[in-house]
């Protein structure tokens, strides 16, 4: 099999990998076919208003001011006067769209919404709204359509502003929510005019929406902690204040209207969400009016956070919920039946109304819960084989029945407690049942992975060995072979059938059937299985085990810096002490006191501060200058070879290099500036550094294919892009890394000659276009392993040495600032993964120099890799969870889905990474060099 051909079937293969995780861990919980159930006895609200304050975290709101004053005075009046409040516990994933969905439908939504930028519905659902005689909601663009597309009837009504207000750059991300507030007050302003209109409001069953978005604008543009995020919570507050007394006025205070302020979801300090810290999963949940209770005055309560003391709450009771908990509370305040899909309990301790009312309300509660429940059996029963079906013991139809008639009977003997207790009961039983058959194919698609990933690394081996050592000897047997062939095609078709009678999805055809055809590619290998078994057997067993060992601490480390940064910097000062180790001092003594030198050096980046800090342009300005004095320092050399080596077209395309940092510098520098005084980001600076951008991956083409002036190449134009995506510190991180990687394709030509592998060539004079010569290649060394090995343990030091985390929201928005500031999901999704990426192709192209400094085919360094690689990510997949804390599951996964990229990345970054160092575009005719 060729590279390309096995980069391609490698990149297919771990993508299933990577997307089998979301098949297990995250899909859509929703079933159809219940009927609406609601509370026979009438409600004490008429209507509702649901005010959602976009990124509010639980802590920014609740907590006093230095001076002692409360930041949000009218709602903590609120809290100590006339309502209940608590916290509402969100879920990973912690995005907008998820987090309403869970406020206003009640369920959970799987993480397939990400794919359509949380705006659209993957899949229809019921909510509040949809149950609502009307409802009219006022705020983003990126929310309210989905819940006006998903009702059935025209009775949704939004009023949104454009999404160019979304801009983090903005001169006040609070006009967002006064937008929202005055379009409000002149709405009931024309409502007392129109007759139609004023009917409407009157009726009963009426939901007021207001979605404020500029929290989470101020959070992302200037982080949780500052004046800007703060000053917009205390004009929230007065927004509140306002439509409070508007709506009493309007209804002549009737006393039948009731008030959630809430939050989708909170917010890190460096401003981003999407994980599950607890700064993201806690937000605010206040409520008064009809139907609500008031507050109640407690001595002590028993929490294990700190927060009631910190936020002198103490003496007044703090109800937590569950965030999907409040739709099923909305639902019965206002009457109407609870969303079809909602997995919500109902937070009794909220309501104030009568016991009887309570216990309706719960046994509503619970038949809507059952109801999805016996739908998901019946449909996990209709497609899996009878005695292959295994059903959720703890909730058999008969007990189901009996629960039932128990709680009607005591509903009709006047035993609300009662009814209550075991209404309690059958939820929990029923969300265990439905979480039971949500998860009944876990195992079953975990294992078959699981083979998969085994399978494909031991395939990966044995490729290494065949191809790239001298130990295959024994003849390929084909009699045996076409054996094994019938037998894994019958396993196939067995595989394929047993699934087809059960109706499963299609994509339980890929992850049940790629295990065949990898293992029958293992198996075809077995002559080298058995010549890998005889060489072993020839070595010491003290020798093999400690090499193994040796293998398996490596992995471990790096696995262990996914947890704590802290190892790869030990790693580093460990690689420091290798030119004395292995005696390569004593023969390039400047050399290797570089290496040491530059170990040193890059690992203090993994101690440094995490995303989060705060910026610090100057540094990124001193990065540039030094990247700056660098070329300068270069351009004498290449003057003096202009003749020799070097057509005088190249110091032009250098000298643009060296514009384009000085440009980027000026970018930054102005851009903050402009954002600081709050004037939005000038159209010359978003037009230069897409400029920038769009000629950083063009120019290194155009540059001699010569090892070091192509590797300086890439290095000036990426770091144009990279400055222009720098906020602090991390901007130096690309210098000191490539800086090493130089050090390394030394060092790497060193140790070939210490061990007598090959002569040493001069490095000058390397092209990386001359490369590809395959009678230079040699066949693998042990040693070839301890190459892959620095290759993974630098690209792992690449990600976290720029202050990222092992998180799905390692990021920080401030990065993109320079090409926009406009919300837009993708875009600055694809430039953070951009900043991501650029330390993984300087890693890379010096990996490529390594290659051929050390005369090896790159397709047989980069297969040691992917081994590495795949069992890093075996690894994380047998620890991801769906248990514990919110934070401990997000984290898992984000884990797993991070070294599962890497590993993606790697396999493009192979190709990128000869597509910069090898090919050389020709804009003035073709140049001719003659190495001397």
């Amino acid at each position: 099999m060729n590279l390309h051909l096995f980069i391609v079937t490698g990149l297919l293969v771990h993508c299933v990998f990577l997307a089998s995780i979301f098949d297990i861990y995250f899909t859509s919980p929703l079933v159809h076919g219940m009927t609406p159930h609601y509370n026979p006895l009438p409600p004490p609200a008429k209507r509702l208003v649901l005010f959602v304050a976009d990124g509010l975290r639980a802590d920014s709101l609740y907590e006093i001011e230095e001076d002692g004053s409360p930041r949000a005075p009218y709602l903590r009046n609120i809290i100590e006067d006339k309502g209940c409040w608590g916290i509402s516990h969100t879920r990973v994933p912690t995005e907008s769209r998820p987090g309403h969905v869970a406020l206003i439908a009640g369920f959970y939504e799987d993480v397939s919404a990400v794919a359509k930028g949380w705006k659209e519905n993957p899949v229809e659902f019921d909510s509040v709204f949809n149950e609502s005689k009307y409802t009219w909601s006022w705020g983003s663009p990126d929310i309210l359509p989905m819940f006006a597309k998903g009702a059935s009837g025209d009775h949704v009504y939004t009023y949104c502003y454009t999404a160019e207000k979304e801009d983090f750059g903005a001169e006040d991300a609070t006009v967002l929510d006064t937008w929202v507030f005055d379009n409000v007050k002149n709405f009931f302003h024309a409502a007392r005019s129109n007759q139609t209109m004023f009917s409407k409001v009157n009726e009963e069953k009426v939901i007021l929406f207001l979605h404020l978005l500029g929290i989470d604008t101020n959070g992302h543009a200037h982080r949780p902690n500052s004046r800007e995020y703060k000053d917009n919570i205390r004009k929230v507050d007065e927004g509140i204040k306002e439509i409070v007394s508007l709506l009493e006025d309007f209804y002549g205070n009737d006393g039948k209207t009731a008030f959630i302020v809430t939050s989708d979801h909170g917010m890190t300090d460096w401003g981003s969400h999407g994980a599950g810290h607890p700064s993201e999963t806690l937000t605010p949940l206040i409520a008064w009016g009809a139907g609500l209770n008031y507050p109640q005055s407690v001595t002590s309560q028993a929490f294990e956070d700190n927060f009631l003391k910190e936020w002198k709450l103490e003496n007044r009771k703090r109800v937590d919920v569950n965030q999907a908990d409040i739709a099923p509370l909305m639902a019965s305040l206002i009457g109407v039946p609870f969303p079809l899909n909602s997995v919500g309990i109902l937070p009794l301790e909220y309501l104030n109304n009568s016991v009887h009312f309570k216990a309706e309300s719960m046994f509503t509660n619970a038949v809507q819960i059952l109801e999805q429940f016996k739908v998901k059996m019946t449909q996990k029963k209709e497609s899996t084989l009878s005695f292959l079906f295994t059903p959720f013991k703890l909730l058999s139809d008969s007990e189901q029945i009996d629960i039932l008639r128990k709680a009607r009977s005591y509903i009709q003997q006047g035993k609300y407690n009662d009814v209550i207790s075991l209404c309690k009961t059958l939820i929990i039983l029923a969300l265990e049942g439905l979480t039971y058959y949500h998860t009944y194919d876990r195992l079953f698609l975990g294992i078959s992975i699981a083979m998969g990933f085994v399978g494909w690394t031991s395939y990966v081996i044995l490729v290494i060995i065949k191809t790239h050592t001298n130990l295959m000897r024994t003849v390929q047997n084909n009699k045996a072979s076409s054996v094994f062939a019938y037998g894994f095609s019958a396993v196939g078709i067995f595989i394929a059938f047993f699934l087809l009678i059960q109706a499963y999805p299609w994509t339980y055809y890929i992850y049940c059937l790629l295990p065949v055809p990898v293992w029958y590619a293992v198996v075809r290998e077995f002559p080298v299985i058995q010549d890998l078994a005889t060489l072993l057997l020839t070595f010491p067993l003290h020798q093999s085990i400690g090499f193994l060992f040796v293998c398996a601490l490596g992995i471990e480390i790096l696995v262990f810096s996914f947890f704590y940064r802290s190892t790869l910097t030990v790693g580093l000062i460990i690689f420091a002490g290798w030119p004395v180790i292995t005696q390569l001092w004593a023969q390039a003594k400047i050399t290797a006191v570089s290496w040491t030198l530059l170990c040193w050096l890059l690992a203090m980046f993994p101690l440094m501060p995490v995303v989060g800090r705060e910026p610090n342009i100057s540094l990124v300005t001193a990065a540039g200058l030094l990247i700056l004095l660098i070329s300068v320092s270069s351009l004498p050399s290449l003057w003096k070879s202009k003749n020799k080596n070097v057509h005088h077209k190249d110091l032009a395309i250098l000298l643009f290099q060296m514009l384009s940092i000085a440009l980027s510098i000026y970018v930054v520098n102005t851009t903050h500036s402009s954002l600081q005084h709050k004037q939005g980001l000038p159209v010359i600076n978003q037009i230069i550094s897409w400029t920038i951008l769009a000629s950083s991956l063009v120019v290194p083409l155009l540059s001699p294919t010569f090892l070091f002036q192509r590797l300086l190449s890439i290095l000036l134009s990426l770091m144009s892009t990279y400055l222009l995506l720098s906020t602090g510190y991390e901007a130096l991180f690309p210098l000191v890394l490539t800086g090493l990687m130089f050090a390394w394709i030394n060092m790497e030509q060193e140790a070939l000659q210490y061990y007598g592998l090959s002569l040493k060539p001069k490095l000058a004079i390397l092209n990386f276009s001359y490369s590809t010569d395959i009678t230079q290649f040699r066949q693998l060394h042990l040693d070839d392993t301890r190459r892959s090995f620095f290759f993974v343990f630098f690209i792992v030091t690449a990600f976290f040495g720029t202050g990222n985390i092992a998180s799905v929201n390692s990021f920080d928005p401030a990065s993109v600032y320079c090409f926009l500031t406009v919300f837009s999901p993708f875009m600055m999704g694809g430039l953070l993964v951009l900043k991501v990426i650029i330390p993984f192709v300087l890693v890379s192209c010096a990996f490529e120099a390594v290659q051929v400094t050390t005369q090896l085919s790159s397709k047989s360094l980069f297969l040691i890799v992917l081994v590495i690689s795949d069992i890093m990510a075996l690894h994380f997949f047998f620890l991801v969870k769906d248990y514990g804390s919110w934070l401990d599951i997000g984290t898992s996964i984000s884990h797993f889905v991070l070294v599962m990229s890497f590993t993606i990345f790697m396999m493009l970054l192979n190709g990128l990474a000869q597509l910069l160092t090898t090919k050389r575009i020709e804009l003035w005719g073709v140049t001719k060099y003659h190495a001397t």
